[in-house]
């Protein structure tokens, strides 16, 4: 065995690159195959979750039973602004939904800055009622908010629904502000008090210039939250003309007929906000935060 080896000095190496090579291959094939059953797997999850929105979508095209059109059709969709308030209810929907936005993340923003930065027993007491307040489902305390809604004169009321989109949202969104906080480096403000800046002044223009992704991440929450909503909706509304639109969705069903084209009409145009929003602000979001802005200078 030894006089082979003096013979073949060269051998060893030769052979161990060529089982290195050998087995990077191996190695190679094996991810190429986890990857592809990965991209399969995640094709297959996301073709069922679409294939609910695909139906809605067909059956909202396709001609009511009793229509004389062949073939894909608008006319359930303009047939429902024809025949009800879906403006009024689309309308609704929008200012509830904006009015939410706005507040939940102007005051969402410096409550998690607050929570980001304090180091307080104030500030952790602050911090655990949230939590207390997060965990309480909404419908604990929508009997008592009706009570005390009514005597104020805000049931069946626009601004009551927000106040209470508002509160149900402002706890995680300031959670989610917060841990957006959390990861922008507390040098950058401190650099910016060195140049006289105050800590206000570095909060706007340092912390909120940087956190963008966090803020329109917590904007989208809140949308969702309030143009989804039925729930908080049917006890408070009791308006035709008040309705938002999952009020609208709910008036086509009724106790021994339903008017399903009009059901999904009425599905596809409560979709279409939701889906140009997030394709309008989908470019600005960035998955590297902070980091991957500075990298960039």
């Amino acid at each position: 065995m030894s006089a082979v080896l003096h013979a073949h000095p060269e051998s060893g190496p030769a052979l161990g690159v060529a089982t290195t090579g050998k087995t990077r291959r191996v190695l190679s094939e094996a991810g190429m195959r986890g990857r592809w059953w990965r991209f399969a797997l995640i094709l297959a999850i996301t073709a069922i979750v679409l294939v609910p929105i695909m139906v809605t979508v067909i059956l909202a095209l396709t001609p009511a039973p009793n229509s004389t059109t062949t073939g894909l059709t608008l006319e359930n969709i303009t047939g429902v602004f024809e025949r009800t308030l879906a403006a009024t209810w689309l309308q609704n929907s929008l200012i509830t939904t904006l009015a939410t936005v706005v507040v939940s993340v102007a005051v969402a923003a410096p409550a998690g800055y607050v929570l980001s930065r304090g180091r307080s027993k104030a500030v952790s007491g602050y911090s655990l009622l949230l939590f207390v307040m997060q965990s309480l489902p909404i419908i604990t305390s929508v009997v008592p908010l009706f009570i005390l809604f009514a005597a104020m004169g805000l049931v069946d009321n626009l601004m009551g629904l927000t106040i209470i989109y508002v509160g149900s949202t402002m706890t995680v969104a300031t959670w989610m502000m917060a841990a957006y906080f959390d990861s922008i480096p507390i040098s950058l403000e401190e650099a910016s008090w060195i140049d006289g800046c105050s800590v206000f002044g570095s909060f706007s223009k340092v912390v909120l210039r940087n956190s963008l992704p966090g803020v329109l991440s917590t904007a989208i929450f809140a949308f969702l939250l309030a143009w989804n909503d039925y729930l908080v909706a049917i006890v408070f509304l009791r308006s035709n003309e008040i309705f938002t639109l999952p009020m609208g969705v709910q008036s086509f069903f009724q106790q021994n007929l339903t008017d399903w084209s009009g059901v999904m009409a009425l599905a596809v145009i409560m979709m279409l906000p939701p889906i140009i929003v997030f394709a309008a602000l989908n470019k600005y979001f960035s998955v590297g935060g902070i980091g991957g802005s500075l990298a960039g200078r």
